[in-house]
């Protein structure tokens, strides 16, 4: 991943309330993660709290996994391109006509944000997907879905990082892979099944690692980001 790719640590905002957030924004440094914003910050605090992330720098993450109807989630990207996220994602398992709807619509901007599938969430295994009719292994599942998105013309996906080295033979170097379920080795596993230490992970080929309680919930944030900077780069 070059430089000007974008930020290599998204810290996940998942917090409960906008002050939380705020307070932890104003001890991080844009110039060193991007932010990721899910769906119980931004239903508390709004598009007003995405929009507070990226007039203070940060590269924004938004994700919300939108999955509807092909219009439906077309118009939702562009609301939250309007919003200045530099990067948004849908559900893989929306089907192929709604992923191109929501990468014709976005092709319509001068400058648009990063447009990126999610596949199989980190918290499900096996049985999980057996559970809702889909049986087999997680891996299997998301290479399927992480084609279609490719296929669509998107510019990468969110997996497991159990994945990331499959997905990158795959589908070659130009195409995102962002992973939660990042573990630095000192830190539990909480309710991530499939994880990776952040080292592991970017050697497998992931380009985007978001981690959240790992920085969120410790006394020095920056302290902790360093710790994992440090042990990519070792």
């Amino acid at each position: 991943m070059t430089e000007d790719a974008g930020p290599r640590v998204l810290v996940a905002l998942d917090f409960a309330d906008s002050a939380a957030a705020l307070a932890l924004l104003a001890r991080l440094d844009p110039a060193r993660c991007g932010v990721k914003i899910g769906k119980e910050l931004f239903t508390r605090a709004g598009p007003a709290l995405v929009t507070r992330a990226v007039d203070a720098g940060f590269p924004v993450f938004l994700d919300l996994k939108f999955h509807d109807i092909p219009n439906t989630v077309a118009g939702a990207c562009e609301a939250a391109a309007d919003l200045g996220v530099w990067m948004l994602n849908v559900h893989a398992q929306g089907g192929p006509a709604m992923l191109a709807a929501a990468r014709e619509r976005l092709a319509r901007r001068t400058t648009r944000p990063l447009l990126i599938a999610v596949t199989v969430l980190t918290s499900l295994e096996a049985a999980d997907l057996a559970a809702v009719g889909c049986p087999g292994e997680p891996g299997e599942r998301a290479l399927q879905l992480a084609a279609l998105a490719r296929d669509a013309g998107l510019d990468g996906v969110v997996c497991s990082p159990l994945e990331a080295a499959a997905m990158r033979r795959r589908f070659g170097a130009d195409f995102r892979l962002v992973t939660p379920g990042v573990r630095p080795a000192s830190a539990p596993r909480q309710d991530q099944k499939r994880v990776l230490t952040p080292a592991a992970a970017v050697a497998a080929g992931a380009d985007h690692l978001v981690i959240g309680r790992p920085i969120t919930a410790v006394v020095d944030p920056l302290a902790a980001l360093a710790a994992i900077e440090a042990e990519i780069m070792a």
